[in-house]
């Protein structure tokens, strides 16, 4: 009588939750010395350049402040996407936010500005995942449909409510939120004797940058950026750590062997796209609680920074948190110093520097020619240019933008259905 003997599967390598978090590949002590490079290149060009906004508190606080609705808008698109939906209408979304926390924030305070933010911002999900989902619709054409509607909408519901009555506010903007939410500040780091403080203010080299990035990241946070932070975590125990979201990334993979296991897959969708706009909806009042009010315009295209913060994020809950930090750093460093945004010349070329070398390592020679010549003309513009013009500073995020999204192409990896308009039986 013999035995079969069977071989055991070899699983591959675990991955670590950080890496997974941020990644999906790799190693999470690679993550950890990126972080800790990028440090160290900032500090150096804060002292060669001379510019302390570089790495100020007030920098980085004004930067955790705008990346909140960018990271928000992209958390967003990460649960319509994942679900095989393409969510080109997070602008429009996060402007559907914004009108509903101004007018629920102004009746009933902070608290239901946060509830009517989301509440519109799912409206305007749900109304995607309708011409989407049921109908078929091209996911651009209905995103770009939703955005321009959105406009619309929230000025013919500000004449209707507020144009004529006695609440104040106008066609444009709505009444000042009746309360503020609350600010928060970490004990022992931010509270008592202002230790950071003293060690920002030193100017040592790493040691004052340290002390800027702490101050300014746990000193007067508000309620909703700690609510975006924790976001972070819980979407990717959500996605990756749930029955519900495997389902939902199935959608978004094969939605036809989905379908085949039981897998709801109009009702994932529907529920993945109305989570995204809820999500944008949150980004907008966001916006909202940093003016007080609604305004007409405020959202200025962060939905579309946000889409690209997810896309450079890989679609990863951490790396678009990553994405949407460093679009809040540039877009807070323009805000704070107009002479600070050359020293990211500087920057640029060291980081362009380091890429040649890399490609030239890896045979790849034309790309390395290339890197090292937009390296020297960046270095050029940093000796030579002593200020910005205004429109040029203004329009750093959006460079920025383009910039991080054309070094980050070559490793993106979309779910595989992502955009494609899914009909059960013809698959």
């Amino acid at each position: 009588m013999s035995t079969a003997t069977t071989t055991p599967a070899i699983s591959p390598p675990s991955r670590g939750p950080l890496t997974e978090l941020f990644l999906g590949g790799g190693t999470a002590r690679r993550v950890t010395w990126i972080l800790v490079g990028l440090m160290l290149l900032v500090s150096v060009v804060r002292i060669i350049s001379g510019e302390q906004a570089l790495t100020s508190s007030s920098t980085f606080a004004t930067a955790l402040l705008l990346a909140v609705p960018i990271g928000l808008a992209g958390l967003g698109g990460l649960f319509a996407e994942r679900a095989g939906v393409v969510n080109i209408g997070l602008e429009g979304m996060m402007v559907l936010g914004t009108w509903g926390a101004g007018y629920a924030g102004f009746q009933w305070g902070w608290a239901a500005a946060i509830i009517g933010g989301v509440v519109f911002g799912a409206a305007g999900g749900l109304l995607h995942a309708v011409a989407t989902v049921t109908f078929g619709v091209d996911h651009v054409v209905s995103g770009v449909a939703i955005n321009i509607l959105a406009e619309g909408i929230v000025r013919f519901l500000s004449e209707l409510v507020y144009v004529g009555s006695d609440l104040g506010g106008g066609a444009t903007q709505s009444p000042a939120l009746s309360s503020r939410p609350p600010i928060f500040s970490l004990p022992v780091l931010s509270d008592g004797p202002d230790l950071l403080g003293d060690l920002e203010g030193t100017g040592w080299f790493l040691v004052s940058d340290v002390a800027g990035l702490l101050r300014g990241m746990t000193s007067g946070v508000g309620v909703l950026t700690l609510i975006a932070i924790l976001l972070v975590p819980i979407s990717y125990v959500v996605l990756w750590r749930t029955a519900f979201g495997l389902r939902l990334r199935s959608c978004g993979e094969n939605p036809a062997a989905a379908d085949s296991l039981g897998v709801p897959v109009y009702r994932m969708k529907y529920i993945a796209v109305v989570i995204s706009g809820g999500l944008a909806g949150l980004g907008g009042v966001a916006l909202v609680f940093v003016a007080n009010a609604f305004r007409e315009g405020q959202v200025g295209g962060r939905g579309f920074i946000g889409l690209a913060a997810l896309i450079f994020g890989n679609w990863r809950p951490g790396g678009l948190a990553a994405g949407a930090g460093l679009f809040g750093f540039a877009d807070g460093l323009q805000l704070r110093s107009r002479t600070a945004v050359v020293a990211l010349l500087l920057l640029l070329a060291i980081l362009l520097l380091v890429v040649a070398i890399l490609q030239t390592a890896r045979g790849r020679y034309l790309q390395a020619v290339l890197a090292a010549g937009f390296a020297a003309l960046s270095l050029v513009g940093f000796l030579t240019i002593d200020e910005l013009p205004t429109g040029i500073v203004s329009f750093t995020p959006h460079l920025t933008t383009l910039l991080v999204l054309s070094l980050a192409s070559q490793r993106l990896r979309m779910p595989k259905a992502d955009g494609l308009v899914y009909r059960r039986g013809e698959h």
